[in-house]
């Protein structure tokens, strides 16, 4: 199986929360990533113990421009690379996630290899649409992606998050992150790179959090910082760069004030979580699109990035935080919208093609 879904973590992980998948029901199967010398995927493979294949980069523009013009003569070599990759490896079939790897592989693939195409976003990119037409199989996270036929299955995530049993962690994920055992705890993230906006607004409400005896875990990207003044006898505030274990950091929360890319929302609802999901405010909106099931399942609340104050933390969050009951009814109606089963789901799905 080749794996197509370079650049960002929100299509790396995807791609690798199958390919273990696919491990766990055929140990005998062989799996590859395509990616590019610059993406996150040099990093993230290699750690989970896969193959990666360089190919050359493709940007997609967002919408149909004036760059498409530009794209044939790039795609054309990245395409006769790929095509060298999959006749190298023996490709029996190619899952592409979208992005800047997966069109060469679609193109490659062609008339040649089956395809798999999974779409994670709300709305659906460019690569993903040209790699349907012509797919076996098309599978998406959310209904109306704008994939035709798609099969709605979730996103594919890791074992650990999937299975995680938040209370069973808790006491040992609040002692290896310094947070109060049994106080209220908000966890804040903005992407792993942080968001400033988050950042802000969030340390400037750090006193209300700490009368109304609430702990917060919150990280603030590699590199950006975050000044808080802790106030003594209350929980504490604790700021970190980066997030290196998601599943400590979701069994110490009871609730999460976070971006909602695809990959945020589906974790968030996977485990159970409230949230507060505050959208980047770039790109073509999909953001809140993806926060939209969630919101209305009543799992979860949505505020805009530019009225993301101190002021509306301290009167809306932290009542939020410190609302037991509420809580519990929001994290029953977040699970309700979860797909914890989409990385086993999908590797069937993949394998069926291959046996077909």
């Amino acid at each position: 199986m080749v794996v197509a879904g370079g650049g960002t973590a929100g299509h790396i992980e995807p791609a690798l929360a199958l390919a273990d998948a696919v491990m766990r029901l055929r140990p005998d199967a062989r799996v590859v990533a395509l990616g590019t010398e610059r993406g996150l995927e040099n990093r993230l493979v290699p750690a989970r113990g896969y193959p990666l294949e360089l190919i050359p980069p493709v940007p997609m523009p967002r919408k149909p421009t004036a760059d498409l013009l530009k794209l044939p003569l790039k795609v054309r070599g990245a395409v006769k690379q790929t095509r060298d990759v999959l006749e190298r490896v023996g490709a029996d079939v190619v899952v592409g996630f979208g992005g800047y790897v997966s069109l060469p592989a679609y193109l490659a693939a062609r008339g040649r290899v089956p395809i798999v195409v999974h779409e994670a976003n709300a709305k659906s990119g460019l690569a993903n649409k040209v790699g349907a037409k012509f797919a076996e199989r098309v599978a998406a996270a959310v209904p109306d992606s704008g994939l035709s036929d798609a099969r709605v299955i979730g996103i594919p995530l890791r074992h650990s998050i999937t299975t995680l049993n938040r209370a069973a962690l808790r006491a040992e994920a609040r002692r290896a992150f310094g947070l109060h055992p049994t106080a209220p705890v908000l966890l804040v993230f903005g992407g792993s790179q942080g968001a400033r906006s988050i950042n802000t607004a969030v340390s400037a409400a750090a006193p209300a959090f700490a009368s109304a005896g609430i702990g917060v875990l919150h990280a603030h990207g590699p590199k950006n910082t975050v000044a808080v003044q802790q106030v003594p006898n209350t929980p504490a505030y604790v700021p970190v760069p980066y997030l290196e274990r998601m599943d400590l950091a979701y069994a110490a929360a009871d609730a999460v004030l976070c971006r909602s890319g695809a990959m945020t929302v589906a974790e968030v609802s996977a485990v159970g979580l409230p949230a507060v999901f505050v959208p980047l405010p770039h790109g073509n909106g999909e953001q809140a699109l993806n926060a939209n099931p969630v919101v209305a399942a009543g799992g979860g609340v949505l505020i805009p990035d530019e009225q993301l104050t101190p002021e509306w933390v301290a009167a809306n969050v932290v009542p939020l935080v410190a609302n037991r009951q509420r809580l519990a009814a929001m994290s029953a109606a977040t699970l309700s919208t979860g797909h914890r089963e989409a990385d086993e789901v999908l590797a069937r799905m993949v394998l069926e093609v291959i046996k077909k």
